[in-house]
């Protein structure tokens, strides 16, 4: 969806959550990043200007950037299998562009050029299969290309989207998937979730009780810990600090859902990441203005900083998260 978040200029935040919360800033940049991968101890990201690159968790003095494209693309997209690296510019022309992991080699494997292309997040569910999601055309139909044998397609379905309903390129995860389903959230004007049957690649629709009726309102972010547990996040970004319905969660794999912590969260969330090894039951969250976490399976939500200008994060174990926004990648130390 082409709408563009307010950047945020305030990076000083004073954390204190039972003094076992800790935030290092370990890149800078001018940059706004909005994907990231981890690979090999790294954090890899993708943003404006057509900057690629990573810097390392631990020793954050090894770090490289490289410049995908002469043009100023910006990237809101990143995936990876195991060799190579994924991204896709938003805007047409979309270009889909492969990086070679060892020397960083990159080339542009496909071409979207419809004018309406802008895809919004793009997600591996293995090695061998991906898929992307773009903004669709001016017939409403559900577009989604799929990466299958090293090569991009269109993903063939029936779907018509309702009028105004797009997704978020907020932060690469409103795609989410076990072995068996993906899910996709949509925003806008109204925001569901479409499941993808990877067996008989049949796609179910389902209404969701999320904020939505509005260009900027709806789910921005998903995540599922296996078929029937998921949680989704988002709000309106032109009302950041609203909380009404901008929560949910799954127990039957999408086909309901229930509000939760409405009226009592941080507001508007641009990612969500359920805790490893925590069976859904802790999770992160963040957005433009503040970090949340729940350790009930989101029923309920402390905000453990109101650092601002992130919007994407990422576990890397039990304790640590990454954090990626405008011109800085962060790490966190949890010890809850």
């Amino acid at each position: 969806m082409k709408k563009i978040f307010p950047l945020l200029f305030s990076f000083l935040g004073i954390l204190s959550f039972s003094q076992q919360v800790s935030l290092e800033t370990i890149f800078n940049d001018k940059i706004s990043i909005r994907a990231i991968e981890l690979y090999d101890n790294k954090v890899w990201y993708s943003g404006t200007d057509a900057k690629f690159g990573f810097v390392d968790i631990n020793n954050p003095q090894n770090q490289k950037q490289i410049k995908l494209s002469e043009k100023k693309l910006q990237f809101r997209t990143l995936g990876q299998d195991k060799n190579s690296f994924y991204a896709i510019n938003i805007e047409s022309p979309a270009e889909f562009f492969k990086i070679n992991k060892k020397d960083l080699i990159s080339e542009v494997i496909y071409r979207d050029t419809v004018k309406t292309a802008f895809y919004d997040a793009l997600h591996f569910i293995n090695s061998d299969l991906a898929f992307t999601f773009s903004d669709s055309d001016k017939d409403n139909r559900l577009k989604l290309a799929v990466l299958k044998n090293g090569k991009w397609s269109g993903f063939k379905n029936s779907i018509i989207l309702n009028e105004g309903e797009a997704a978020f390129a907020a932060s690469n995860t409103n795609i989410a998937s076990t072995k068996k389903y993906v899910w996709i959230a949509t925003g806008g004007k109204a925001s569901r979730i479409l499941k993808l049957n990877l067996k008989n690649e049949e796609i179910e629709v389902f209404k969701t009780p999320f904020i939505q009726g509005e260009s900027s309102q709806g789910m921005y972010s998903i995540d599922f810990l296996d078929d029937q547990f998921g949680i989704a996040v988002g709000g309106d970004y032109t009302k950041q600090t609203d909380n009404i319905n901008n929560i949910a969660t799954t127990n039957d794999g999408g086909k309901s859902w229930q509000v939760q912590a409405s009226g009592k969260n941080a507001g508007y969330t641009t990612c969500v990441k359920i805790k490893p090894n925590s069976k859904g039951k802790e999770i992160i969250s963040v957005g433009d203005q503040h970090i949340s976490y729940s350790s009930d399976f989101g029923k309920t939500w402390k905000k453990i900083s109101e650092e601002k200008g992130f919007f994407v994060c990422e576990w890397v174990d039990e304790n640590t998260v990454v954090f990626a926004g405008k011109d800085r990648i962060a790490k966190m130390k949890l010890k809850f």
